[in-house]
């Protein structure tokens, strides 16, 4: 299937799209801080910059975009063009989040996941079927977490 726009309108289309305080990030800020929850965004000097970062917990929470780190749900669906330039840079962003993972656990940190699905979409789960399990996440000894919507391909 061809491309509905233009090149120019593509790329400015693809520039509007943020990395930070997205909508899905602002939802779980939200609700963490509803709960008292005090946090630092953007931990710049750790792998991956994690979007939230709880020192007094130890633990750092992503909030991931379903597309851009290739979720295997409802919401991800592979483009129709430049199937080959889409399909490596997505296995890359895959690569590189299991690797900060992998660093930041290492470092002693707690990872939690909260995916796009989870909040959004037809998938998506009540403010307290997200809130909830990473209250009891952030409170337990558990060193990885993940939050995903309720339908799963």
């Amino acid at each position: 299937m061809a491309d509905v726009h233009d090149i120019a309108t593509r790329k400015r289309n693809m520039r509007a799209i943020k990395g930070r305080d997205t909508k899905p990030e602002l939802i779980v800020r939200k609700l963490l801080w509803q709960r008292g929850f005090r946090y630092r965004l953007q931990g710049k000097k750790l792998p991956g910059r994690p979007d939230l970062v709880l020192k007094k917990y130890n633990a750092v929470i992503f909030v991931h975009g379903c597309f851009w780190h290739l979720h295997e749900c409802a919401m991800f669906k592979w483009p129709g063009t430049r199937q080959e330039f889409w399909r490596e840079k997505l296995t890359g962003n895959r690569m590189r989040d299991q690797q900060n993972i992998a660093a930041l656990r290492d470092q002693g940190w707690r990872v939690a996941q909260v995916w796009e699905c989870a909040l959004k979409g037809r998938g998506r789960l009540a403010p307290e079927q997200v809130a909830d399990p990473l209250t009891d996440w952030l409170h337990g000894p558990d060193p990885m977490f993940e939050i995903r919507g309720r339908f799963q391909s």
